[in-house]
């Protein structure tokens, strides 16, 4: 009974977090446009819309940071902007993005987005994550003590990352690269998962953002390259080739293109995988208001599918966010185990 009840609360929290958006996506004639919901949710946005209470939007206005090579720097809360208003002769276009009224380009713009909110907050929760169990682990005793509270949840995946990624993939200097790959795996965890949370402040898609995963993969790619072997580099500009292949060069370019094809490649499985899964979970929920007009039968049915199919997506979500950690941490200890080979 209780299961039950988790389960009804969680489904009640699903459509609670649409039902805003889909009363803001209604058009004239009163139909929910289902591709408007869909990417309202996963784009970035100026504010961060919490909850709809009748008519009124209850929103958490964000800092808007701006530098015009004309009129200089602009700082104010995002509210100024709120429901197509100008503002110092900028206002939000069509793409979402702060553009000049005079001829519609954009500014230099360092704004506090959603993403970026989200990105701090989660960043704050993980050092208070981390920082509580490295309090335990300072004392003389700790060794000697099964783990406890947070210590039973972190410890063991801080020895998955150790045993079973960093010290197979990367090699005899292991330690070296442990702090990286263990900042990535769980920042990506975090984010994957506060992602699946559809209420404030969780429910920002972070790691669904390109700019977010890239940044990531750019990581990656330093951590692999600037510390690598004069083996590796060798073996990418003056590869074990015939001589007529290097001298073209075209093994060569053919490694360098593959050199940046990795992190390229990082940067795109995480973003896609977290972006189909926010909007795939949006657009299963769309379908009980999409429907809503049909009739009392076929509406009632397609609601039950609906959260049916909403909470088991949601569970196969925390899957896809423990995956995907694993994966990206995974892909970049090979990358960095490659270019640590001496020969």
């Amino acid at each position: 009974m209780r299961k039950t009840r988790h389960i009804l609360f969680f489904a009640a929290c699903l459509l609670l977090a649409c039902l805003p958006a889909s009363a803001r996506a209604q058009e004239g004639n009163g139909e929910i446009d289902a591709t408007a919901i869909i990417f309202e949710h996963v784009a970035d946005s100026y504010s961060w819309h919490i909850a709809t209470w009748g008519d009124k939007n209850i929103t958490l206005p964000l800092p808007v940071i701006l530098y015009d090579r004309e009129s200089g720097w602009h700082a104010c809360l995002s509210s100024r902007f709120a429901n197509g208003a100008h503002y110092a002769g900028f206002h939000i276009g069509d793409a979402g993005k702060i553009v000049r009224d005079t001829d519609g380009t954009r500014p230099l713009d360092l704004s506090v987005t959603k993403t970026v909110f989200a990105l701090i907050l989660n960043a704050l929760l993980l050092v208070l994550l981390v920082l509580s169990c490295a309090s335990r682990y300072r004392r003389p005793d700790a060794w000697r003590q099964p783990p406890h509270g947070l210590s039973t949840l972190l410890e063991p995946l801080v020895v998955l990352v150790n045993d079973e990624i960093a010290k197979p993939a990367v090699g005899e200097d292991w330690k070296r690269y442990s702090p990286y790959l263990l900042t990535v795996f769980f920042f990506i965890l975090l984010n994957n998962l506060t992602g699946i949370i559809p209420f404030f402040p969780g429910g920002a898609n972070v790691t669904g953002n390109i700019a977010v995963t890239a940044t990531l993969a750019a990581g990656t790619f330093l951590a692999v390259n600037l510390t690598g072997s004069k083996h590796y580099w060798k073996e990418i500009l003056w590869p074990d080739v015939p001589v007529f292949l290097k001298a073209v060069p075209l093994m060569p370019v053919i490694e360098i293109v593959g050199l940046l094809t990795k992190p390229f490649s990082l940067a795109i499985r995480l973003f896609a995988n977290i972006f189909a899964g926010h909007a795939m979970l949006i657009g299963v929920i769309c379908v009980i208001f999409v429907t809503a007009k049909m009739g009392a039968a076929i509406s009632g049915s397609m609601t039950l599918v609906a959260v049916v199919l909403g909470v088991f997506m949601d569970c196969l979500e925390l899957l896809v966010a423990f995956i995907q950690a694993y994966v990206f941490t995974m892909l970049s200890a090979v990358f960095i185990g490659i270019s640590r080979q001496k020969e």
